[in-house]
């Protein structure tokens, strides 16, 4: 038996009643046909077209690496954390889609796209919703949109509202949707939407809110992060928290209605407490900062094919290094900045607060500043693990809060060696040519030779008290028995840089160089005699990762015999002197065997002191940053205290063991 289908009538059944209601249907049905109409005879028409092909072009030639151009890099110091961020303004870490944690997806999904897995890219109602705010207002100002449109506006689009905007947002949603699937598309987003404070994707957000990977936090922990970007300022953590827990729990209790979580999760995770964390604190300092960034590059130009010179045939091969040098570390460094690389360092933040602390604590009595506000007198130090031959500590100058210390001495500074390059540039490359610690030496003043210190000769001298008493007549005599020439080879193989065709002069023997030399190449020297004679490029790299985990460099520099094993020892055996009866003695560590040499220029400008144990090798020097005679300075005085300082804080509990083992 049929049923007629019964007819719903309305309440109000009144003739009047009748006549409002379908006189106000044809109202509505005759303004929306009036404004296809127009729509149709309007510059809308064309400008939409026109709109049409521009986003089908832009999402047809785009591939994934549009949607990942901005990956920052990491640093992680020797223990595997984070100290620091290589970032513009822009900070992102791009994460696969199987990278970024189940509860992160369906957070986002919950609280900004519901239908996410079934709409086409667009939400017809938002969109009804502001094409009828355009009728009326002739601008949209409202509008929802899914997470494709968000995407949308986020890669191709800017945030400007115009109705020319929304109308091109939703052909390029419709083109992606296309193009892409659904966990591509969520992939892009989760690792492109703004979460305040420069970060960019959910894994940059973890990072720089709970310093930890987005896999390893809880759900409150995650639905937290997932509340920012609805309105990055409203709900921007640092500012804003009480917005944010607000806005969290709103997303918990959506997860809840979903079905995605239990009412027991969604009670805990509301009851967890959330704690930020402050990146910034945990930075190792600008200083390790500048030499990260710089052996990193160094180390991706290595591995692009770039290969390193210190040495030239001409004025001319050396300009033309010099500039194909500075377009490849330009164009490494950018890449550094955005390459989302994860940069694994040799960097200790104990042994790098030790080694600042040696600084400042043995420099504060210098309280004047230059016009800028750095302090006048200056000190620098660079420290390497002599089993590794990498660095763990470097400072490039005396703290001040309040100062950008981006320029770091330690290795972007050039400094006369004094006589610290004696052992490294005469008597090392002597003991290579057959000399010994008990070879006689003629220390005497000579008609264009040095003076020594006092004014004292012996007329002739043991090699290892020459050392000792740090002797300039016997060194220069000395050298210039085994020529210049020999003996800054050995300095050249060791990647000194700087060198030039003037310093093939007999002064060099006293540390007379045009430049001089960083504290990180004289301690990589030092360290070359710890290790037998064998050289290794100086850098504070371990390893280097791509954004997917991949290793792009899982090793750095060259290792290269420079002196051989027999005058590396004896070399070592002569710098013991120097701190048991020579000019360090006042610096000798309590319970530690160790090895050094002084420096001191002329006039007192640049004081050095550089030495080393089983463990570490440390290269210390002090003066003004433009050269000048500083009072009281030598290198056993203000570099030889903090060398001390510093090696007895990180030797402390260490048990007394040889070198050149």
């Amino acid at each position: 038996m049929s049923k007629k289908r019964k007819k719903k009538k309305r309440k109000n059944g009144s003739p009047l009643a009748d006549g409002l209601f379908y006189g106000t249907q044809f109202i509505l049905i005759f303004t929306i046909l009036g404004c296809i109409v127009l729509f149709f005879l309007s510059d809308y028409w064309t400008t939409s077209v026109q709109l049409y092909k521009d986003a089908k072009t832009m999402v047809e030639n785009s591939d994934r690496e549009d949607f990942a151009a901005y990956k920052s890099s990491i640093v992680y110091d020797d223990q595997g954390e984070i100290i620091k961020l290589v970032k513009n303004e822009r900070f992102q870490i791009y994460l696969s889609i199987d990278n970024i944690p189940q509860m992160a997806k369906d957070a986002i999904i919950s609280i900004e796209d519901k239908k996410f897995y079934e709409h086409n890219g667009i939400d017809l109602k938002a969109i009804t919703r502001a094409a009828v705010a355009l009728v009326k207002k002739d601008s949209i100002t409202q509008g929802g949109s899914t997470i494709t449109q968000q995407l949308s506006r986020n890669i191709f689009l800017t945030h400007t509202v115009s109705w020319e905007r929304k109308v091109e947002e939703i052909f390029i949603s419709l083109r992606l949707e296309k193009i892409y699937s659904k966990d591509d598309i969520l992939e892009f987003y989760l690792n492109n939407v703004y979460f305040s404070n420069g970060y960019y994707g959910i894994e940059a957000a973890s990072t720089g809110y709970f310093n930890k990977s987005c896999n390893e936090l809880n759900l409150s922990e995650i639905a937290f992060l997932c509340a920012i970007p609805n309105s990055p300022t409203m709900y921007n953590p640092r500012n804003n928290l009480e917005n944010t827990l607000k806005r969290r729990n709103r997303i918990l209790d959506e997860m809840f209605e979903d079905g995605k979580i239990t009412a027991q999760q969604c009670q805990e995770a509301k009851d967890y407490t959330i704690t930020l964390d402050n990146m910034e604190v945990k930075s190792a300092g600008t200083y390790v900062d500048s030499y990260v960034n710089y052996c990193a590059t160094r180390a991706l130009m290595e591995k692009d094919g770039f290969v390193f010179q210190n040495k030239f045939d001409s004025d001319e091969a050396e300009s033309a290094y010099k500039k194909s040098y500075q377009e490849s570390y330009d164009r490494w460094s950018e890449q550094l900045v955005s390459g989302g690389y994860r940069i694994y360092t040799t960097i200790n933040r104990d042994m790098e607060e030790k080694l600042q602390a040696a600084v400042d604590e043995n420099m504060y009595s210098f309280v004047t500043k230059q016009d800028d506000g750095v302090y006048n007198v200056q000190a620098a130090a660079t420290c390497i693990d002599n089993d590794t031959g990498k660095v763990k500590a470097i400072v490039g100058g005396r703290t001040q809060e309040d100062i950008n210390a981006s320029f770091n001495r330690a290795y972007q500074s050039k400094r006369q060696p004094g006589s610290s390059i004696k052992p490294l540039l005469v008597y090392a490359p002597a003991l290579e040519k057959g000399y010994s610690a008990n070879s006689s030496l003629k220390d005497v003043k000579t008609e264009d030779g040095p003076s020594n210190s006092g004014d004292v000769y012996s007329g002739s001298i043991s090699l290892r008290s020459a050392v000792e008493k740090s002797r300039n007549a016997a060194a220069w005599n000395l050298y210039k028995a085994i020529t210049p020439s020999f003996g800054l080879e050995y300095l050249y193989n060791m990647e000194f840089s700087g060198i030039t065709k003037e310093d093939y002069n007999l002064s060099t023997a006293l540390g007379g160089f045009t430049s001089g030399f960083s504290t990180v190449e004289m301690a990589s020297g030092y360290a070359t005699l710890e290790n037998n004679g064998l050289y290794r490029t100086p850098t504070c790299i371990d390893k280097i990762l791509d954004a997917n985990g991949n290793v792009v460099i899982d090793s750095v520099g060259v290792q290269r015999q420079v002196y051989s094993e027999k005058t590396a020892k004896d070399m070592t055996d002569i710098l013991k002197g120097v701190l048991t009866r020579g000019t360090g003695v006042k610096r000798r560590l309590k319970n530690i065997t160790a090895a050094a040499k002084t420096g001191t220029t002329n006039e007192n400008k640049d004081g050095w002191f550089c030495g080393y144990t089983a463990y570490y090798t440390t290269a210390v020097w002090v003066g003004f940053d433009i050269p000048k005679e500083l009072e009281d300075l030598s290198g056993s005085t203000y570099p030889g205290q903090i060398w001390n300082t510093y090696m007895e804080s990180i030797h402390e509990g260490r048990e007394n063991r040889e070198m050149n083992q």
